[in-house]
């Protein structure tokens, strides 16, 4: 970037419109303006792309200024806090987290709305449909093996991904490693349930959140904060944003060699028979490439992000 800037500052044509347009207030009322945009400039010597004077500073800008891609634009936008509704630095893993009710994480994908659930450490994100595709069965052999792989697994990386995301949004996710390891329904240690869920990978590019993640969406870290404790409360749906108003929807995870966790409308979890349809709200990594262009996260002015 030095060679750059020393190559563009060197470059006396630049330089003086560029100081024309800075001081041309001091002398308003003997010059005559002109659009910035529509004025040539030449690039030979400076290395820039553009051809015209707006151009070649918004280049430059960026060259001073990069702007900031992946997860860093949600960390420089968004503060951290410790408790009541909002972004956490996670207790269990080196990611961020969003917790409470009310948050503002939702962002345009596929030109749909969907939600942030995390900022990981390789600075991808990862985000959640914020609404079901429909009601499709997990496995309709009744396994609970994501790798084998089950219905859904194919489902979601075949058709769904090459159907129904577009080109574009194809481009802005990634090929992840999936936690898909078993949960015991009686658990009462979240970070032993991570780390059975972790004790497994699966790798591909669309699945769905864990039961761990969603645990972890929930501020109220007192009565909410184990398997055990979500199975039997219903509280626990009072104080996260990932309560859906159905019956009940999957997550990743699962118990039985047949059963998987699905979250029920009253926010409690719930273990059913993989074969079963339930509503499913597909999860995907975006690229830590993608540039967060506008938006502030809330419903009314989600996230819009380019690559």
């Amino acid at each position: 970037m030095k060679n750059k800037l020393k190559k563009i500052f060197k470059n006396r044509i630049f330089i003086f419109v560029l100081s024309g347009i800075l001081f041309s207030t001091v002398t308003a009322s003997a010059i005559t303006y002109f659009d910035s945009k529509n004025v040539t400039y030449n690039n030979e010597q400076s290395g820039l792309s553009s051809n015209n004077v707006q151009g070649a500073i918004d280049e430059l800008y960026n060259e001073c200024f990069p702007p900031k891609t992946g997860g860093d634009a949600i960390l420089e936008d968004v503060p951290v806090v410790d408790s009541g509704d909002g972004l956490y630095k996670d207790k269990y893993e080196d990611r961020y987290i969003y917790k409470g009710k009310n948050v503002n994480n939702y962002i345009t994908f596929n030109n749909e709305m969907w939600r942030i659930v995390s900022v990981e450490s390789d600075k991808t994100i990862k985000i959640m449909k914020d609404e079901s595709i429909g009601n499709i069965a997990w496995d309709s052999s009744n396994s609970s093996n994501w790798a084998r792989p089950a219905t859904l697994n194919t489902y979601l990386n075949e058709s769904y991904l090459t159907d129904t995301l577009n080109t574009t949004a194809q481009n802005q996710i990634v090929t992840k490693d999936w936690n898909i390891g078993g949960v015991a329904s009686d658990d009462t240690d979240l970070s032993s349930s991570i780390s059975d869920e972790n004790s497994k990978k699966w790798n591909g590019k669309v699945a769905l959140i864990t039961v761990s993640e969603y645990i972890r969406s929930n501020s109220n870290q007192e009565n909410c904060n184990s398997v055990g404790q979500v199975y039997h409360s219903q509280i626990c749906g009072q104080t996260t944003w990932m309560l859906y108003n159905v019956e009940f929807w999957m997550t990743l995870s699962h118990g039985t060699s047949s059963s998987v966790y699905s979250v029920e409308s009253d926010g409690t979890l719930y273990g059913g028979y993989a074969s079963y349809k339930a509503p499913v709200r597909p999860s995907v990594y975006l690229s830590s490439d993608i540039k967060i262009t506008e938006g502030d996260g809330s419903q009314n002015n989600p996230y819009q992000i380019s690559l």
